[in-house]
């Protein structure tokens, strides 16, 4: 069994953020991305670590998730300047209470025009389950079908 690779989520998971939603969507665009990946955290948060340490890591969750979006940190208690994607000035610690972000980790997938397309509260069960929920993104089977239910049926097309 090939040992997966892994690499440091901080620096391989998460594109370099200049603060500006609305810029990145154009840049997103600009790349032929599906959209925008956005996970909520908090700095002491133990799932948020998990998700780190456990499937962020993992090459081909990088690489899989890179192809298809932009992937952005927002700390919902930061005091961080950031422009949403209507083009609003706010900080990290606002856009999370506008998006209704109550825990996290949350992980939000937003089309090119800034429209949320689906959010995974909590972390994910493992690294399936994750590239299940890019794939159930990226091929768009959120259009016909609740989460669960693709899931259900993904398990065995594996």
């Amino acid at each position: 069994v090939a040992i997966a690779e892994t690499r440091d989520a901080h620096q391989y998971f998460f594109d370099a953020k200049m603060g500006d939603f609305k810029s990145e969507l154009d840049t997103a665009k600009k790349e032929g991305k599906k959209g925008i990946l956005i996970m909520y955290e908090l700095e002491d948060c133990p799932f948020c670590s998990r998700m780190k340490q456990t499937i962020l890591n993992q090459s081909e969750v990088q690489d899989y998730f890179h192809q298809h979006f932009l992937i952005f940190p927002v700390d919902i208690k930061g005091d961080v300047d950031m422009v949403d994607f209507k083009g609003k000035a706010t900080t990290e610690k606002a856009f999370g209470v506008e998006q209704r972000i109550y825990g996290t980790p949350v992980f939000d997938f937003f089309d090119l025009n800034g429209k949320q397309l689906v959010r995974f509260p909590g972390a994910a069960k493992n690294v399936d389950e994750f590239m299940l929920l890019g794939r159930y993104v990226v091929e768009g089977a959120y259009l016909t079908m609740p989460f669960a239910k693709y899931k259900r049926q993904g398990q065995g097309a594996q």
